[in-house]
């Protein structure tokens, strides 16, 4: 059992692998911390420490690390939950009333009850213990008992209590086209607040933090968490007066207001969280590892070939079907059918809302594509935009009433385009409904599921920034369960939703509509701290890049999109002989290696910003992959050395390099490594590796 309970003292003690976590409950019947570290194994050597006040301006309640944090009384500090009871009170004064055990499957789970000592407001603080995994994952359900509206203003799913100051937090910010770029700041005095605000979660920060001690990729502490939940976020990083690290993660309290009604129950999103004392390495393969065998979707993801860049708005099927052609003749084993399908969308300005067949673009209708895509042995997927809608589609002129807005004021377009009020059960039913109709008609492998906008004139409501993506969710996995077999790709105007909350529902992840291969090689490095590579779509795209400018060889451009779940975005039907016969090579050889990539352990050997080379490790049982690049040669350059990780030491390895192969001992290569020279720019090279013994 990964549940240990001193009754007599009231302690708790979650056991993992090599970590552990303890917390109890004191004299006042408050829940406080008491330890998260490497394992301890006597939960008899955890007693509750004495808290004297240090004055009258930091009472005991200030200080006390509690485990859940509310508003109220002599607190100060930040809380987790703050509540407003029918008569006007506005604190939480709550009481410990036990404990349950379940046994799950995968994890233990510990839940503890905590009641307001007034008010009928219960409070269930959950905690499922990961052990194989080293990991936790924290939540917190609120209760109302009573015959009256409860008002609860904030809530965050957990908190945690760090004993370092002087730690660096990471994270990262970005905007379109620019997701995912890593940070690193020394936390000191002050707060640092990561957030989003917009409905989407991820263009600027991401529902994570990271603290570290001086890590490296494999030493030093390493504290982290990842909430799963998409949408307005917030989390809070604090080193406090009284020699500790605060950190809390959920839901953002900007602009947020849950009315708790009678009877009901809240769940707040869960939080993913751990610790190492082996650094970033280790963090980043039990957060895939977990990942990987309990979130997401089993199989490998094909190789798809999207047709956007190709087309764009200008879709017709004689086109489309050459594009299928083509892409299967190069070893595409998966045709997305991009925006500019449906209604009378030309561009962005129309169409969306009326997700019928567009005539004039298909005379004989969808199926006449879809038959050519599935004659050539492959699966077929289309792009949907099912949250917004156009003013000047026929959905907007029926419903207009459907769409987030204040009836005295004049609803933002963003690019050209209302969000629909997804609160609404009449529009969650219009989008399952239509999306059900679409998977049903026609034979559909694969579902892009875009949004383009944040969302705007929310309504009088405060609660749809949580309840919009809970539909979101709801709908997704309702069809999921009718059509099993259809793969569903998170997209938000690029790399707006990557978070735990919507991968296990989702099955992908668009990194970024940013295809540039070197810009990529930041985007995927930031990604892989914290997110499975099986969800990390990457394309080989056109060059000159749309963003960039930036002409990068077509070998390159593979050789990056190859680091995740390879898909092709080109035009091919432009390809030369010589385009075409690299692909069909680059293609064919992502399929040999693609369980190692999208399956195997990932190790950053000389990731963003650490040298001229960029180079990473994959590993997957006895074989495994070194990708090299280096974009650009620089005056004086000298090769580099590439020591690998994770290999059994006494094992034998040969290396398939393009200079020939090389045999050695797995603790040569891990501690003397091999030397590696690239010349020129947008050089790059992948090594294949095998253990022979």
């Amino acid at each position: 059992m990964s549940i240990v309970i001193n009754i007599n003292k009231n302690i708790f003690l979650l056991q993992m692998k090599s970590t552990c976590y303890a917390f109890g409950v004191d004299d006042k019947g408050l829940l406080r911390h008491l330890y998260w570290g490497e394992r301890i194994e006597s939960c008899e050597d955890f007693d509750m420490p004495h808290i004297d006040e240090v004055s009258t301006n930091d009472p005991p309640a200030e200080i006390t690390r509690e485990e859940f944090a509310v508003y109220g009384g002599l607190r100060y500090k930040e809380y987790c939950l703050k509540a407003a009871f029918y008569d006007g009170t506005r604190e939480v004064v709550y009481r410990y009333c036990g404990y349950e055990i379940a046994e799950g499957e995968n994890c233990d789970e510990l839940i503890i009850t905590l009641k307001d000592i007034h008010y009928e407001l219960i409070i269930k603080l959950h905690y499922k213990v990961y052990a194989d995994y080293d990991l936790m994952e924290r939540s917190v359900e609120v209760e109302n008992l009573s015959d009256k509206t409860i008002e609860i203003e904030r809530l965050h799913s957990a908190q945690f209590h760090i004993p370092h100051e002087g730690l660096n937090f990471t994270n990262v910010h970005g905007h379109w086209g620019a997701e995912q770029q890593k940070f690193t700041q020394k936390l000191s005095y002050g707060k640092v607040i990561i957030e989003n605000r917009r409905g989407i979660s991820t263009h600027n920060h991401n529902p994570y933090f990271i603290l570290d001690r001086n890590a490296s990729e494999n030493s030093g502490d390493v504290y982290f968490g990842a909430l799963r939940m998409s949408g307005n976020f917030s989390g809070i990083a604090e080193q406090t007066p009284y020699g500790e690290t605060l950190v809390q993660l959920g839901i953002n309290s900007h602009d947020f207001m849950l009315k708790l009604t009678p009877g009901e129950i809240f769940a707040a999103p869960p939080v993913i969280c751990g610790y190492t004392c082996d650094g970033f390495e280790s963090m980043s393969h039990r957060l895939h590892h977990f990942a990987l065998d309990t979130i997401m979707r089993k199989g490998l993801r094909p190789v798809l070939y999207n047709s956007w860049e190709a087309t764009g708005f200008a879709v017709n099927c004689d086109e489309q079907m050459k594009l299928a052609q083509k892409a299967k003749e190069i070893g595409a084993e998966l045709f997305v059918l991009d925006d500019g399908w449906f209604g009378e969308r030309d561009g962005i300005d129309n169409g969306l809302g009326d997700w019928y067949v567009n005539s004039k673009k298909f005379p004989n209708g969808l199926n006449e594509l879809v038959d050519k895509v599935k004659s050539l042995g492959m699966l077929f997927g289309i792009w949907v935009e099912p949250e917004m809608v156009n003013p000047k589609s026929q959905l907007y002129k029926n419903h207009p009433d459907w769409i987030y807005h204040f009836d005295t004021r004049e609803s933002d377009t963003s690019r050209g385009q209302y969000v629909l009020n997804m609160t609404k059960t009449e529009v969650q039913t219009f989008v399952y409904e239509m999306l059900d109709d679409l998977l049903s008609k026609y034979n559909i492998d694969y579902i892009k599921w875009d949004a383009n906008r944040p969302i705007s004139q929310t309504s009088p409501q405060k609660d749809i920034w949580y309840k919009h993506i809970d539909a979101i969710y709801s709908i997704a996995a309702k069809l999921k369960k009718k059509h099993k077999n259809v793969l569903f790709e998170a997209c938000a105007s690029g790399g707006g939703r990557i978070d735990y909350g919507i991968l296990g529902i989702f099955d992908d992840f668009w990194t970024s509509d940013n295809t540039d291969a070197y810009d990529r090689l930041f985007i995927q490095d930031s990604y892989s701290y914290v997110y499975p590579i099986k969800a990390m779509r990457s394309w080989v795209t056109d060059c000159p890049n749309f963003i960039s400018q930036r002409n990068i060889p077509l070998k390159f451009r593979y050789h990056s999109a190859m680091m995740g779940s390879l898909g092709i975005g080109c035009n091919i039907l432009k390809f030369t002989e010589d385009d075409t016969a690299l692909s069909k090579e680059m293609i064919a050889f992502y399929k040999q290696i693609r369980p190692i990539v999208q399956e195997g352990d990932f190790y950053r050997l000389s990731g963003a910003g650490t040298s001229d080379y960029f180079v990473y490790e994959y590993l997957k049982g006895g074989e495994g992959l070194v990708f090299v690049f280096l974009p650009q040669s620089k005056v004086g350059h000298r090769g580099t050395t590439v020591r690998l990780r994770g290999l059994c030491k006494k094992s034998i390895y040969t290396l398939e390099t393009d200079g020939g192969e090389i045999t050695k001992s797995g603790d040569y290569l891990m501690n003397r490594g091999i030397d590696l020279r690239l010349e020129g720019d947008y050089a790059s090279t992948v090594i294949k590796l095998k253990r022979n013994n």
